[in-house]
């Protein structure tokens, strides 16, 4: 599978690293909200279809990247910084 990093263009899935659930929003961290935390931490949807996730390009320059793939073909569907930024669609991997 081949993901397109906006700045260093198309590379192998071995050079990023899953970070989690792009739709998923974080409790504060100062927030003690231990129902809250527990939540964020295990409680997991297993979707089938388009899926919004966080990647890094830990092998390369190290960016943080929104991808959204697909769960059932692993097509990815499209990139871009997870900060905003330059978006880059894709075709399939």
């Amino acid at each position: 599978m081949l993901i397109t990093c906006p700045y260093c263009g198309p590379r192998d899935v071995i050079e990023f690293t899953y970070q989690g659930d792009g739709n998923r929003e974080r409790p504060q961290p100062a927030s003690q909200n231990l129902d809250a935390w527990n939540a964020y931490v295990y409680d997991r949807l297993n979707p089938a279809g388009d899926h919004n996730e966080i990647w890094q390009h830990s092998g390369g320059c190290r960016a943080h990247l929104r991808v959204v793939r697909n769960t059932l073909t692993h097509e990815i569907r499209s990139t871009a910084f997870a900060r905003g930024g330059h978006h880059k669609a894709e075709g399939r991997s």
